[in-house]
């Protein structure tokens, strides 16, 4: 059995080196407040405002380090509370998406592009990718069991790179949608 930690993956920003400053001051820098599950990713106490066209969202975690680009990683029921039509993508692909207004403690962004709902995904170093014989962009699904509310996520990306950590990501709305709390895992399953 190929079994997978699932994690989920909660509204965040990853934020440009520019984008820092002007949000949060000249010279600004993110401070860590505790690391995340893959290497060098850490939750920092920055936290900004998501300007929505219906409402906006507050206190929105800031993730580190510093990015190329500025993005913005949402769920579903953020876009409806934002009013804000997001399409999903992986993430890195904010080519063609909306752009959204940020409000941090010095200053305010407003991004032509950058807010998406991040595809689920599985992130493996290439020695993972061998021993669950999968491929880089490989679609697949995951069986999750719970109490009451187990299912098979389908349109699962596989991503292989050196840095990574073996893990499942996915958003607030999916691990709700399969009741996953604590400590859980998937079933790799190939689709075809």
């Amino acid at each position: 059995m190929r079994k997978i930690l699932i994690e989920t993956s909660a509204r965040h920003i990853h934020l440009s080196e520019a984008d820092l400053e002007t949000l949060c001051g000249k010279g600004a820098k993110l401070e860590v407040r505790g690391p995340l599950s893959q290497p060098g990713q850490f939750s920092t106490p920055t936290r900004l405002t998501i300007v929505g066209q219906k409402r906006n969202i507050e206190r929105v975690t800031v993730l580190g380090p510093t990015r190329k680009e500025t993005q913005v990683e949402i769920s579903q029921t953020d876009a409806f509370t934002l009013g804000i039509d997001v399409p999903i993508r992986e993430s890195g692909d904010i080519k063609g998406t909306p752009g959204v207004t940020l409000i941090g403690p010095a200053g305010e962004v407003t991004l032509d592009k950058g807010i998406i709902i991040a595809k689920r995904h599985i992130h493996m170093t290439p020695a993972d990718a061998k021993k669950f014989n999968v491929t880089n962009g490989e679609v697949v699904g995951v069986r999750v069991k719970t109490p009451e509310r187990s299912l098979v996520f389908e349109d699962v990306v596989i991503r292989v790179r050196d840095d990574f950590a073996l893990a499942m990501h996915i958003d607030t709305d999916e691990a709700n949608a399969a009741g996953i709390k604590g400590e859980v895992y998937g079933e790799l399953i190939k689709l075809g």
